[in-house]
């Protein structure tokens, strides 16, 4: 999944399966561009096609550098598999343990724009969740407010578009609370898997505006779903609704519903639109534009 970041050229992964690089080269997504690797878990379906992705990067001689987050064994698993491989990555790489973070509540990342926050989940091994949060922006700016007082544009707009102070050259000093409307709400996501219903997923995802969550099984197989820690379409739905998030994606179906089967993705879909109406199913290169709810605009 990979999170395009407004205002930026740059763009969040999360998760790296086998066979990323590929997928790269039929999107519209420039590798170059990508700043942030967010893993949920070190199981292979999760993380193989990391250690490619990063080599490729180094190859081409393009990335500015790469900031991966995930749990304890990723930075070990990837100096392995470079060591053993003679890989050289020629640009800077960081990786972040995310456990104390998860488990204290700690926030992870934050720019002053973005804020990422991470939960631990409920697998078979060390898993998180991560919830991206933009911070409310800054009011619509009333240009032809400014423009009959005769402010001149520029910099000085800027500033009063962020709320500031500001002293004229004629000594009279203005405030952007003044020239700006209310501030308008930022846009959250989250993206949860693997795990089985958790009560931390439903904490993390609060009123997000949308919400990833796997649905590896249907809802009359959920005997599997317990023993292998994974959900089923009605718990990622019952996730959405306690949580009061604005849409649901499922993503992570078994293949065990592919089409022709008895169940196919469609009947998991139903499964979860009658808890949460709001749902869609993930597929390869689906876009979606996330808007926050409460926008009036």
């Amino acid at each position: 999944m990979a999170l395009r970041i407004p205002q930026r050229s740059e763009f969040w992964l999360f998760d790296c399966g086998e066979g990323t690089q590929h997928q790269f080269l039929k999107s519209q997504l420039r590798l170059s561009q990508l700043r942030r690797v967010f893993i949920s878990h070190m199981h292979g379906d999760h993380v193989f096609g990391l250690p490619g992705l990063l080599a490729s990067l180094g190859l081409a001689g393009n990335s500015s550098g790469i900031e991966l987050y995930g749990p304890d064994p990723l930075e070990t698993y990837l100096n392995g598999v470079m060591a053993s491989s003679s890989s050289r990555i020629g640009y800077p790489i960081q990786v972040h343990r995310v456990k104390t973070h998860a488990e204290q509540n700690i926030v992870l990342f934050d720019d002053g724009d973005l804020v990422v926050r991470c939960t631990p989940l409920n697998h078979r091994v060390p898993a998180y969740a991560y919830r991206v949060e933009q911070k409310p922006r800054p009011g619509r700016f009333d240009l032809e407010r400014a423009q009959a007082l005769k402010i001149p544009p520029g910099p000085v707009y800027a500033a009063l578009q962020r709320g500031e102070k500001v002293k004229l050259q004629d000594g009279s000093v203005i405030y952007g609370k003044d020239f700006c409307g209310p501030s308008r709400p930022g846009v959250s996501i989250v993206y949860c898997t693997d795990t089985i219903f958790s009560e931390a997923a439903i904490n993390l995802a609060q009123g997000a505006d949308l919400l990833i969550h796997e649905a590896t099984y249907a809802h009359e197989d959920a005997n599997l779903a317990y023993q292998r820690k994974h959900s089923t379409s009605t718990m990622a739905a019952q996730t959405a609704a306690e949580a009061c998030v604005g849409q649901l994606v499922l993503t992570h179906l078994s293949p065990r519903y592919a089409p022709g089967n008895r169940l196919t993705p469609n009947d998991l879909l139903n499964e979860a639109k009658t808890i949460f109406p709001n749902t869609l199913l993930a597929k390869d290169f689906l876009q979606l534009d996330i808007k926050p709810r409460c926008n009036s605009s």
